[in-house]
C-alpha cells in the first residue's frame, strides 16, 4: 500500500472552477510543495473526466484534468487501496442524512449530491486511519451544512423561492470535517509565489473575482476579508 501522510480532496465543481479560470498550472505547483496527496475519487472522476468526455461542450476540461491524473497530480483514492465500494456505502449513507434535514411543501430538500458525498466519506475514511484532510469545496451549500448548518433554511428558502423547513436540526454528524474553497487554496499559491504574473494585491484581488464569477461561492465581504490577511 502507497504510504499517505496527509490529503487534499477536491470535489468535482472545485476542479471545474480552477480549470475554467486557467488556473491547472498553480495546482501543480502546490502539488510540489504539498507533503501529502491530492485525492479525487472514482465519483469525481466520474463528473470531471468520463462524462465530459462524452460531451463536445466540456471535451477540453475534462482534458485537462485527466492531465492532471495521468501525470499524478491527482490521485485516485482506489490507489491507496480504499475500496470504492466503500467509498460509494459510506457517500450514499452520508447523502441520506443530509437529504433528510430540510423539507419544503411537498418533500425533502436535496442538498447534497452523489460526488460532494464521496469526498466527505472518503475525508471519514481517512479520519478513521488518523490522516489529517482537507476537502475543497466550492458549492455553498455543503460547506454552510459543515460550518453554518443553522443558518441553512434561511439561504435555501431564499433560493429555491418556497418555503423551507428543517425537520431535523443534528447537525453534529459533519462538524468535524474541515472544508477549504478554492479561493483559499489560491491565496495560497499567491503568497507562495506560485503565480508566474507578478502584481501584488492587484493580483490576488483579480484571482478571487475571477473564481468568484467563474464557479466558486464567495462574497465580496469574504473577498475583502482574505485580501486583509496578506
Amino acid at each position: 500500500m502507497k504510504s499517505l501522510k496527509k490529503a487534499i480532496i477536491f470535489d468535482a465543481g472545485a476542479l471545474i472552477t480552477l480549470s475554467m479560470n486557467g488556473l491547472t498550472n498553480e495546482l501543480v505547483k502546490l502539488r510540489k510543495i504539498f507533503n501529502g496527496s491530492f485525492l479525487i475519487t472514482q465519483q469525481v472522476k466520474s463528473e470531471v473526466i468520463d462524462k465530459p468526455l462524452t460531451i463536445k461542450n466540456f471535451e477540453l476540461e475534462a482534458l485537462r484534468t485527466k492531465k492532471l491524473l495521468d501525470d499524478g497530480i491527482l490521485e485516485l483514492a482506489d490507489s491507496f487501496e480504499f475500496d470504492n465500494s466503500q467509498i460509494d456505502a459510506k457517500a450514499r449513507e452520508i447523502m441520506g442524512i443530509a437529504n433528510s434535514f430540510f423539507q419544503s411543501p411537498r418533500e425533502s430538500v436535496n442538498i447534497m449530491h452523489m460526488g460532494e458525498a464521496s469526498c466527505l466519506a472518503l475525508s471519514k475514511m481517512l479520519s478513521e486511519k488518523k490522516i489529517k484532510s482537507l476537502i475543497v469545496i466550492d458549492e455553498r451549500t455543503t460547506r454552510m451544512l459543515i460550518e453554518k448548518p443553522n443558518n441553512l433554511e434561511e439561504l435555501l428558502s431564499r433560493k429555491l423561492h418556497i418555503n423551507i423547513k428543517t425537520v431535523k436540526k443534528n447537525f453534529e454528524y459533519f462538524k468535524n470535517f474541515q472544508v477549504i474553497r478554492t479561493a483559499e487554496l489560491m491565496y495560497v499559491a499567491w503568497k507562495k509565489g506560485l503565480i508566474e504574473i507578478k502584481d501584488g494585491i492587484l493580483l490576488l484581488d483579480a484571482l478571487l473575482y475571477a473564481l468568484k464569477f467563474k464557479g466558486c461561492s464567495i462574497s465580496q465581504e469574504e473577498i475583502e476579508e482574505i485580501k486583509r490577511m496578506k
